[in-house]
């Protein structure tokens, strides 16, 4: 029976999805920061895959199906940007300065960690991406030289920390505009900080979205640079 499940097309979409599930019901059960459903169901999935011995490849012949609504998911983060199009119009030069601060945070820290922990270039350019998109992500690090699956891992991460504490990080440094928080958020976290920002407003959804897409290109061009110094 059990071999018949594993061998189901779609055993790795029912999988990812229940654990999923699972974890937004913690969430809404005790709605703390650290109960992200993301990170609950990765722990459970890879319970799931050791307890009963199912390799990796077995998983993903069902679970890549999930990876073809990225695309589309993410255009669809094009919506409330284009409902706050005049708020973008009318803030344009302080939102642009605030996604370039915060793509240049991104490149200057890693470079910090590069250096105090003496890595080398592979390892420095599969970092230099992890606040971007992974589509892109992947593209900037295999053309920098770095490792792109673990570059995903490092920008699933960054996503996580940004969904999880972004807002609290914004309560303790008591930013408290909209534009400001948004921005923020999706400059240092992508698609997974933009869902929190969603939560937290509409204009702090439109601005984290429009950050996902500036900050990527932005960074295509700033990582070829820093890429440079180690």
């Amino acid at each position: 029976m059990m071999d018949f499940i594993v061998d189901s097309t779609f055993f790795g979409v029912f999988l990812s999805l229940l654990a999923y599930e699972i974890g937004s019901l913690i969430k809404r059960k005790w709605n703390w920061a650290i109960f992200n459903p993301l990170p609950i169901a990765i722990v459970l999935v890879i319970a799931v895959l050791s307890v009963f011995h199912i390799d990796y490849d077995t998983y993903y012949q069902g679970a890549k199906y999930l990876s073809y609504f990225l695309t589309p998911a993410t255009i669809c983060l094009a919506i409330p940007l284009y409902e706050k199009l005049q708020m973008l119009k009318d803030n344009r030069k302080a939102i642009f300065a605030g996604i370039l601060s915060g793509v240049l945070a991104t490149l200057v820290g890693v470079l910090l960690i590069a250096l105090l922990f003496s890595l080398n270039h592979t390892q420095y350019a599969t970092l230099l991406p992890k606040s971007i998109t992974t589509a892109i992500g992947i593209g900037v690090s295999e053309e920098l030289g770095g490792i792109p699956t673990i570059t995903v891992a490092v920008i699933i991460l960054s996503g996580i920390f940004g969904n999880m504490f972004g807002e609290m990080l914004c309560k303790w440094f008591r930013i408290t505009d909209p534009v400001a928080r948004g921005i923020a958020i999706g400059s240092a976290s992508h698609a997974i900080g933009t869902a929190r920002a969603m939560e937290m407003g509409a204009v702090e959804g439109a601005m984290s979205s429009l950050s996902i897409a500036v900050s990527g290109l932005i960074t295509v061009v700033g990582a070829s640079i820093f890429a440079q110094f180690i």
